[in-house]
This record gives structure tokens, sequence and C-alpha cells, in this order.
């Protein structure tokens, strides 16, 4: 799904990094972003979807896992908006969850945008300017049952990104977290059948049940929603917005 802009929004002369960009939150910021005018780099561990939106946006892709230390080596520091959006989900009980997988979230979701916020920011304090947006969750800021890596993860990153905030606001950058609840994407459709399994209903009835049972406004975010919060956050008006946490949740943690 597309929506018209309504962010006024001039990225030109600008680079963008998005990882995670293949699908989903990702895909829709990088249209988002490369419509604004900006050079981006695409990043996923997808070789097919990366390309094909690189591709689309005009922009330049990258394929690397980012579970793999080696691989930042290869992504550029050159960027003056960084999007840490990339993802995956693993549904199970505290004491069932693999410790392979657990490990491996914390890889992606917290030592990834680590990596990536370390390696672009000399080039962002050295221009004055630079903004990184964390794709994070209201998972980032509550609690769900099952999904213990994903909620450690994204509590991280939280923590990571208002760090980051604090220590670049001398040089013109700041450092924000996205908190969607959920989002259609393909993340989110993988997991309908864990959750299934899990909670003992059918598989039609999670979205109603499980995941949008907290939220006041039934409904789930599409990615082009998120991506035009992220445009604002990249806009002049938004410069004194940072380390701060924004909802987009249909009023889920406003219980």
């Amino acid at each position: 799904m597309t929506t018209a802009h309504v962010v006024d929004l001039d990225l030109s002369g600008r680079t963008a990094l998005v990882t995670g960009a293949g699908s989903g939150i990702g895909l829709a910021c990088a249209e988002r972003l490369a419509a604004a005018g900006a050079a981006v780099v695409a990043v996923d561990r997808d070789r097919e979807s990366v390309e094909r939106v690189a591709s689309a946006i005009g922009g330049r892709a990258v394929v690397a896992d980012l579970a793999d230390p080696d691989v930042f080596a290869e992504l550029p520091g050159a960027v003056d908006v960084l999007v840490n959006n990339a993802g995956l989900q693993v549904v199970a009980p505290v004491h069932e969850f693999p410790d392979d997988r657990f490990a491996q979230l914390q890889a992606v979701l917290v030592t990834a945008p680590f990596r990536l916020i370390k390696r672009v920011l000399p080039h962002m304090y050295e221009r004055g300017w630079g903004r990184i947006v964390n794709i994070s969750s209201v998972h980032g800021l509550l609690a769900s049952p099952f999904k213990s890596a994903y909620v450690s993860a994204k509590h991280a990153l939280e923590g990571l990104s208002k760090v980051t905030a604090l220590e670049g606001a001398g040089y013109g950058v700041t450092s924000n977290c996205i908190c969607p609840a959920f989002v259609r994407t393909p993340l989110v459709d993988k997991q309908i059948a864990d959750q299934a399994a899990i909670h003992g209903i059918p598989e039609s009835e999670v979205i109603e049940k499980i995941m949008l049972d907290r939220a006041a406004i039934k409904k789930l975010i599409e990615p082009a929603e998120v991506a035009e919060l992220l445009a604002y956050l990249l806009t002049p008006p938004a410069a004194l917005i940072t380390g701060a946490s924004v909802t987009i949740d249909g009023g889920w943690t406003a219980h």
C-alpha cells in the first residue's frame, strides 16, 4: 500500500542506509527516502528482493546477513541517515527458547545497530548533521509472553538509541526510536501459525484475538505509515526530537 506523502522532506545530497530493505517497513522506508531525494543504500540478506528494491528506487543494493560480524566492513560509513530496521522473530516459551535463536536475535536487533551506529557517527559528527532512526516496537516499551528474545532486544535497542542521542546532541545528530504495534509485513505473517499453536486457536483468529487484543484501534499498521513518521523525524521541525520513543500503536501503550 502506498499513500500520498504528507511530510515536506528534501534529502537531496544526503545518503541513507536502510537495513532489512527488501520488504515490509524497510522497503517502505527505502522508497520514502528515495522519493525525498536521498541516495539510498538498501541492505538485506535476500539478494533477489534487495536488488529489486534498489533497482526500482535508483539506489544501491548490499547483500548482507547482519548476524555475521564480518559484513560490517562492507557497509558504507559516509551515511547521513541510518535506519536500523532489519529484524526477525521467534515465538516460544522462555524455558523452551533455543539458545542459538536467542543469540541470533540479539545479534541482528542489538549488535548490528550498535556496529552500524558506531560506523556512521564519525561522518555525521564531521558534517555536523545526522539522523539515526531505530525501528523498535511497542515491545521495546512493554512485554508480551513467548517473545523473550525479541522483547529483550528491543528494550536494549531503546537504551542504545538514548545513549546515542545524548552523545550526538552536540554534533547535530539525533537518535530516535519508532515503536510500532503490529505492521502488515511478512514478519508478522510468519508469526500467525506459531501464535495459533501456542495459544490453541485457529490461525484465522490470531490477528484479532492476539495481535490486536490490546490496541484501541483494531487495525494493522501499514508500512507506508511508519515510513511517513520516519520522514517527519528527518525534517527541520523535528530537530529537537531526540532520545525519544515515538509510538504508532493504535493506543496499545495507552493502557
